[in-house]
């Protein structure tokens, strides 16, 4: 079948009155630190949080006006769930969301919250899905695959006609990639309205099997996989979505949870905005040099802002560790009164601040006159890392980074 220009125009229509035109943002701090004009594309604004909703508000629509009002089903605890139960609401068609049975709180309630019904089922997704296929056995419902599906890549590939409409003289455009059904979505529809755009997609190091598919020129599963990014997290990418990237996309890459981080602890600061770490891997492979943008305008697709509470605090951990603002030392001392005070002033002489001290007396290495001392501050980049370990060294001590 494939996608024409004609599908994505079709498909702008069609849920023009259900998503938002999301805005396009342009970074001065992000273009002055990779010597490139970088832009934002906001889809973490978008209803629902994320891009989700045009793929399944396309697809329902269609389906309506085939005269296919059957209720539909899926399978999903993430941003797919929340898109299928607003865009089926707003069609009046009866929706039902299986999710596993931890899946987060947060998202269940606001699934319900768009309308759906929740079943939880199982312990992983695997078992969410064969209870949303029994399902759709018993009830006649429509399944709705979250990218394997080119009407729902229609929809999602709408973010590229928006793109070209906003800046016209984008010459780069960088994509997350989970099953693949965003990147083919825009890779299609702009490369086929111009073809001198170069569209680079960005997966997670430790799910990665679009990049390996389209590398090695046929579809490639992961056995396992594992990424902060739990919204790319995927196993198994599409056969048609794959199919559609290696004809449209001009590179993929790959990026380290710590360079996704490290992206949206930059997003929090610097733009004052919320993005989930799947929805940060496009800013996050221009930031971390593996996609070069210098002299280039470039759009960073930001594909969605649905982040549990109780992640960020961990990701933001490890962005200020990525970003050298965290470090973790252990130094040797005298077991004696005045050692660990005199360690301190060191430090504090350093102007760093400490966050935490942790004392080891069962070092097997240690005598029984020595301790070792765990220190972890926050420092104000690599260069004050780098004084704090040369002040500590002059002063007599030995310290080993952790």
């Amino acid at each position: 079948m494939g996608l024409t220009l004609r599908d994505f125009e079709r498909a702008a229509k069609r849920i023009s009155g259900i998503i938002h035109e999301t805005d396009l943002d342009f970074s001065s701090t992000f273009s002055e630190l990779t010597g490139g004009e970088v832009w934002l594309k906001c889809e973490n604004r978008q209803k629902t949080g994320s891009f989700k909703i045009r793929g399944a508000a396309n697809k329902i629509g269609a389906m309506v006006e085939r005269g296919e009002a059957t209720p539909v089903v899926a399978s999903s605890a993430g941003n797919h769930a929340q898109g299928v139960a607003y865009a089926a609401t707003q069609n009046g068609i009866r929706s039902t969301i299986v999710m596993p049975r931890a899946a987060p709180i947060a998202k269940v309630q606001a699934t319900e919250g768009y309308g759906a019904r929740v079943v939880l089922c199982g312990d992983c997704y695997d078992d969410a899905y064969a209870r949303a296929m029994e399902i759709c056995e018993e009830e006649g419902a429509t399944f709705l695959h979250p990218f394997n599906d080119y009407e729902v890549m229609a929809g999602q590939g709408t973010i590229g006609l928006e793109i070209l409409s906003q800046l016209p003289t984008v010459d780069t455009v960088i994509v997350p990639v989970g099953g693949g059904g965003l990147l083919a979505g825009v890779a299609t529809c702009i490369k086929q309205a111009n073809p001198r755009v170069r569209v680079v997609g960005v997966q997670a190091e430790g799910a990665d099997a679009v990049v390996r598919s389209y590398r090695e020129g046929h579809l490639t599963e992961s056995e396992n996989v594992s990424t902060i990014a739990d919204g790319i997290a995927v196993k198994c990418p599409g056969d048609k979505t794959v199919e559609l990237i290696m004809k449209y996309a001009d590179d993929m890459v790959t990026v380290s949870d710590n360079d996704i981080s490290a992206a949206i602890l930059m997003l929090m600061e610097r733009t004052k905005q919320i993005v989930e770490p799947s929805g940060a891997a496009s800013l996050a492979a221009v930031l971390s040099g593996h996609i070069d943008v210098k002299d280039r305008k470039a759009v960073c697709l930001l594909s969605g802002g649905n982040i549990d509470v109780s992640v960020i605090h961990r990701v933001v951990e490890l962005g200020l560790v990525s970003r050298h603002r965290r470090l973790k030392f252990f130094v040797r001392l005298n077991d004696a009164p005045g050692s660990l005070m005199k360690l301190l002033q060191v430090v504090a002489d350093s102007n760093a601040n400490i966050l935490t001290i942790n004392h080891d007396r069962m070092c097997l290495s240690l005598t029984p006159s020595e301790i070792l001392v765990h220190i972890g501050c926050e420092v104000g980049g690599q260069h004050h890392a780098d004084t704090l370990i040369e002040n500590l060294t002059a002063a007599g001590y030995s310290p080993t980074l952790e």
